[in-house]
């Protein structure tokens, strides 16, 4: 039986699993530290899923760039009739791939890092490490990635900016691709961020 005024303890539930385990309701400021923790924990949840949906829609501009690749082989080598068109579209498919993939790229650890100290850390110093470099260098560079980006990406708008080819598709399009890439990466940045400084700080991640 449990005793009146007693309520189930907040830890993990493998501890729970089995066994009565009860203490003294929180208090209030506790209550408020965990309820915030939570909606943080949603917060940063949320923004993974915006990267990782991102990454599964998109992920499939890569099977039209292989499509063009081989349709452009096949005119020009089998039947001797090029396109003026194909290696435009599909300089800018590239660059839209790896832009609008990036924020994924970066939840998934795929981006190409130098780590051979950073290997040797613990976890504690690992989130220090990642802390420091994440205010000293990511956030200053794509902030200003994002900033030049919106008026590069303005400017190509107001003045219909297209390319010189003969083809001549229109450039504004993937040059507003910029500055949405930045704002993607600022954004997931910002969740891993919060979770490497609370490994930094507390020994344990949201």
């Amino acid at each position: 039986m449990v005793s009146e005024g007693l309520t189930p303890c907040l830890r993990k539930p493998n501890l729970l699993a089995g066994q009565g385990i009860f203490c003294f309701p929180l208090t209030r400021k506790a209550s408020i530290c965990l309820s915030g923790e939570i909606k943080l924990k949603r917060i940063l949840d949320f923004i993974d899923n915006i990267s990782e949906w991102t990454g599964k829609i998109f992920n499939w501009t890569v099977a039209l760039l292989i499509l063009l690749v081989v349709l452009e082989v096949i005119l020009r080598r089998v039947f001797n009739r090029p396109t003026i068109w194909n290696f435009e579209v599909t300089i800018q498919l590239f660059g839209f791939y790896f832009m609008i993939l990036a924020a994924y790229a970066l939840l998934h650890k795929s981006h190409v890092a130098v780590d051979i100290l950073y290997v040797r850390f613990n976890k504690r110093t690992k989130a220090i490490v990642d802390v420091i470099t994440y205010l000293i260098f990511f956030f200053p560079f794509l902030s200003v990635v994002l900033y030049k980006g919106i008026f590069y990406a303005a400017n190509s708008w107001e003045m219909g900016e297209r390319s010189w080819s003969v083809f001549s598709p229109p450039l504004y399009p993937i040059k507003t691709i910029i500055p949405v890439m930045a704002l993607l990466l600022i954004i997931q940045g910002c969740a891993i961020f919060i979770r490497h400084l609370s490994i930094a700080i507390r020994g344990e991640e949201l």
